[in-house]
């Protein structure tokens, strides 16, 4: 598990430790892999720019580094995109794949003030862009979202065919937090404007990190209070109740945690027969 107090850039890689680990990403958030690995060694094999310390899994530095010019790499080596990572490689290899994309792309982004114009630099001690002309601060940008699974008394669940999935595909009903709201009234608003219905009871489930682009996923299960179903057509295709024996395409058995709540759900309901 990645060391999270090592988290600061003031770190020189030129003398990095041999057993480093290396999450090199380009400008379209692909990420390098050599025989299907993430390389590894005292340096990387390609130079790149904005090197960060991610920080030390089980004693071993974990960095990423923006690659200006794919097309410097070896022969041998494979760009990836971040999509299409998951799932193909292991779980954790997948979520320092996120982080280094969303630190990389941070450190680009936040290169000037966003109040006063003047260049940024480094915190010294946070992971963290300061203006010395104003003192604002900016950290790596983190978007929360919700994910529900709503439940009735009579076993089923609810899933949804959300617009966002060109292929027949349903999940949990899912959106982002707004300012001023908690988990749970997000929760209630999004169940409410997505598909009509009033919940009850709402419990937390888990959570995972989601770099698309830089989300954390906040995991709930959720009970049906009442109403009918009326689909947000902006949001919604279909959205239907669903016994554990009789889904449509979902995504079970995955790294998400979308599927990680369908199977806990199965589970729970299969228990009970």
């Amino acid at each position: 598990m990645l060391d999270p107090f090592v988290a600061h850039d003031d770190h020189d890689w030129t003398d990095a430790d041999p057993r480093s680990t290396w999450y090199l990403v380009d400008p379209e958030d692909r990420v390098l892999l050599f025989d299907g690995e993430v390389p590894s060694g005292s340096e990387p094999p390609v130079t790149g720019e904005s090197v960060h310390l991610l920080g030390l899994d089980d004693g071993k530095p974990v960095w990423a580094s923006r690659i200006v010019n794919p097309d410097e790499v070896p022969s041998m080596g494979q760009w990836l995109p971040l999509r299409q990572l998951f799932g193909s490689v292991p779980e954790e290899h997948f979520a320092l794949a996120g982080r280094a994309a969303q630190v990389l792309a941070w450190d680009r982004d936040h290169q000037f003030c966003g109040r006063c114009g003047v260049a940024t630099v480094s915190h010294h001690a946070d992971r963290a862009k300061t203006c010395n002309s104003c003192s604002l601060l900016a950290y790596p940008r983190l978007n929360p979202a919700v994910i529900m699974l709503v439940e009735r008394d009579d076993g089923k669940a609810l899933l949804a065919w959300g617009v966002q999935f060109p292929a027949r595909f349903y999940s949990p009903l899912a959106g982002f937090v707004e300012p001023g709201e908690s988990l749970e009234s997000a929760v209630a608003r999004e169940v409410r404007e997505e598909v009509g219905i009033e919940i009850g009871s709402i419990d937390y489930f888990g959570s995972q990190p989601w770099p698309f682009p830089h989300s954390m996923m906040v995991g709930f299960n959720a009970r049906y209070k009442g109403g009918d179903l009326v689909f947000q057509e902006s949001e919604i295709i279909e959205a239907d109740w669903y016994a554990q024996d009789k889904l449509p395409p979902t995504p079970r058995g995955g790294m998400s945690i979308a599927g990680w709540m369908i199977d806990d759900w199965v589970e729970r309901t299969t228990s009970r027969r």
